[in-house]
């Protein structure tokens, strides 16, 4: 059986080092119920071992969601223990591309609300279409983030920013997103995946050691105080300069040319 496949709701292909992945729920905004959750999980457990992968878009079936939010008819379902349990595995699968190994840009193509908006919160980058939208509508059902949201959001907006989005549940349009910093980058629909393609290339050009330690400074830095993720940066470092990706680019760099990092 080939990588990726008897998904039923999540569409995943590798092209050129770059493994997309396609949230594929259209007829109901790309909603996320608990299979869809799973398969979300599936593809990122196998694309982090899979030495073809450099890096990931993840992104949203048709033209009008990146992830419209959680299913809530399946919400509607849960009691006490069952919405912990279920909120706790969400939080368990978001960490888990949080801490992908490889650069994960989100390409926010639409409406990115609730659950949407916890997994692109998730992801390292965000780059959104002029078109989309984001938030965390929950309090309007009468809950609270429950993917991780609240922490993120703080962590990423400061906490004045986060209480406000979240406690109003307004929804906020690309500009606006990107100048309080909850998307990097907003560009024109026909040009997402274009963006998201070059800032992955991008960035699989850079030595892959380097980048996979890069994202472990700075997500454990930011939980850390400051002189322990200090202190983490430079182990980091230490480790990394008796790699060979290392010698090789410092002596690409004295000879003016393009590094060829082997990842080891």
């Amino acid at each position: 059986m080939m990588p990726y496949e008897n998904l039923e709701n999540v569409k995943a292909e590798v092209r050129d080092g770059i493994l997309y992945v396609t949230i594929d729920r259209p007829k109901v905004l790309n909603a996320l119920n608990g299979q869809t959750v799973e398969e979300i999980y599936k593809v990122f457990a196998e694309g982090r071992d899979d030495a073809n992968v450099k890096a990931v878009i993840l992104t949203g079936g048709g033209e009008k969601a990146f992830v419209a939010g959680a299913d809530i008819n399946e919400l509607a379902q849960k009691s006490p223990i069952t919405g912990k349990e279920t909120s706790e595995r969400g939080q368990f699968i978001l960490s888990f591309i949080e801490r992908f190994p490889k650069i994960v840009i989100a390409a926010i193509n639409g409406f990115a609300l609730g659950g949407g908006c916890e997994l692109a919160l998730a992801c390292h980058i965000r780059i959104a279409s002029e078109k989309a939208q984001l938030g965390l509508p929950e309090v309007t059902l009468g809950i609270i983030p429950g993917y991780g949201g609240t922490q993120r959001m703080a962590r990423l907006l400061g906490k004045g920013k986060a209480l406000e989005l979240v406690c109003t549940g307004d929804r906020i349009g690309a500009a606006d997103a990107e100048k309080i910093g909850l998307v990097n980058r907003v560009v024109p629909a026909d040009q997402l995946m274009g963006t998201c393609e070059e800032m992955a290339k991008k960035i699989m050009s850079r030595g892959p050691l380097a980048i996979r330690a890069a994202i472990e400074a700075v997500n454990n830095g930011l939980e850390m105080p400051f002189e322990e993720g200090q202190f983490l940066e430079a182990t980091l470092f230490g480790l990394l300069c008796a790699s060979e990706d290392t010698k090789e680019g410092m002596r690409a760099f004295l000879e003016k040319r393009a590094a060829n990092f082997q990842g080891k």
